[in-house]
């Protein structure tokens, strides 16, 4: 099996393991969840109890669910929980009763323009219930009477989040932040869980890192803002982030940009999409969709943007039971992770030179990187390291380079490297200080 093989299927691994369990903003579906994935990476637990203020919020009541049901007058199920959990509106009050058709009309929900996909529905902040269903299915219902059951609980408990962080030579971070609080849906959900749970396995590998990176696991909404509430006083540390959904399906990448729009990292996702060969989009920050929108408000402004395919509500199986295991692929899963993986990786790189020999162009020929150039069987490195010696002056970074030369980064970023190793480039000062006086600063 090759490598590629390998991750395509591990990826398609965790989706499918994390597909059956029924999750919310809170609840045991959540903890199991984590669970799974604190098996590829090292995750800090943080249970936040119900009625705790976070910011303009108030944690709610635990919400669990055990069984769901509607039964016609001969016993038999017709809409069942365990055939599907999309069939129980999330959160729902417990119920236990029957009804006439007319009575249970006003608590069924279906897509009549999708007949044969059961739609997802919440009911997390007001005390309500209901049940999913298609639309075919909901037309021919008889005039019967129905036993109608949901076995669920709302106690005092708490709200789950988790993380990860991965520290590197400065406490300045990047995020990678995935929504962990969706049932049984594939790509809006599930695919960022797997794809941030193996790709921070393989950072964690890594010898070093210029920033930490913070991986979050948290409810949506509700889990970002629990999270931003305990972090107040540290979230400035956050240099760079990313939320991370329907990355499995084969639709193209899109890019939605941070709030300012011309931040470091939005112009990295510019750069690694249009280097990735992938179809494409860059999307003007909007004030909803994921948890991008809890970074990015007034009082916190941290640069995060969202990476995604499909796009928030614009394709059919968007919040509905055709959000499946057929829906996702380990190849579009792997297409993300490398996207993703490149992302971070040219952050982690992208940094300020200084040329120390800045008078003239030095020599090339006799410090051998003539031959240097020959044996990396990338083209146009010479080239490279003209750019790289034209621009290193302490205000430009490799990211500025590739974008005004025309290269690629990761031949501005070979140049770089060995310029430095001919000691005719050095980190910028600057650079190093606040790298130095961000660890000296920082709180424990």
């Amino acid at each position: 099996m090759t490598d590629r093989a390998a991750i395509e299927g591990e990826l398609m691994d965790v989706v499918r393991e994390l597909y059956p369990i029924c999750r919310s903003i809170t609840g045991n579906g959540v903890r199991e969840t984590l669970a799974i994935l604190g098996r590829y990476l090292p995750l800090r637990l943080t249970e936040v109890p119900t009625g705790t203020q976070v910011l303009d919020w108030v944690v709610p009541r635990e919400w669990n669910i055990r069984d769901a049901w509607i039964k016609r007058s001969d016993g038999q199920r017709i809409v069942d929980f365990h055939a599907h959990n999309l069939h129980v509106v999330n959160y729902s009050v417990p119920v236990s009763g029957r009804f006439r058709l007319e009575q249970l009309r006003p608590h069924l929900f279906s897509l009549p323009d999708q007949p044969d996909a059961i739609p997802y529905r919440t009911s997390y902040y007001a005390d309500s219930w209901g049940f999913c269903l298609t639309d075919r299915q909901l037309r021919e219902l008889p005039d019967d009477e129905y036993d109608v059951c949901i076995d669920s609980s709302l106690t005092e408990g708490s709200l789950t989040y988790a993380e990860a962080l991965l520290p590197g030579d400065t406490t300045d971070e990047i995020l990678i932040s995935a929504h962990v609080c969706h049932p049984s849906l594939s790509d809006d959900n599930l695919s960022g869980l797997a794809v941030a749970a193996l790709l921070a396995r393989e950072l964690g590998a890594e010898s070093r890192r210029r920033y930490s990176v913070r991986i979050l696991f948290a409810p949506g909404t509700i889990g970002a803002i629990a999270w931003l509430a305990k972090n107040r006083e540290t979230a400035h540390r956050i240099k760079h982030g990313l939320t991370l959904t329907c990355l499995g399906d084969g639709l193209p990448f899109a890019f939605k940009k941070t709030f300012d729009g011309n931040t470091e990292l939005d112009r990295v996702a510019a750069l690694v999409l249009k280097e990735s060969g992938q179809d494409h989009s860059l999307v003007n920050y909007f004030p909803y969709g994921y948890d991008e929108r809890q970074y990015n408000s007034p009082g916190f402004r941290l640069p995060v943007g969202s990476l995604m395919r499909g796009q928030h509500g614009q394709f059919p199986e968007y919040h509905t039971s055709l959000d499946n295991l057929s829906f996702v692929s380990g190849k579009g899963l792997a297409e993300s992770y490398d996207v993703l993986r490149a992302m971070i990786g040219t952050l982690q790189r992208n940094r300020r030179y200084v040329n120390l020999a800045p008078y003239g162009e030095p020599q090339l020929g006799k410090r051998g990187l003539y031959r240097a150039v020959g044996g990396t069987g990338l083209p146009g490195l010479q080239f490279a390291m003209l750019w790289v010696l034209a621009m290193s002056d302490g205000e430009h970074t490799l990211l500025d380079i590739a974008e005004r030369a025309g290269l690629t980064f990761d031949a501005a970023h070979t140049a770089a490297t060995l310029l430095l190793e001919h000691e005719l480039l050095a980190h910028d000062k600057v650079d190093a200080l606040n790298s130095v006086n961000t660890m000296e600063k920082a709180s424990p």
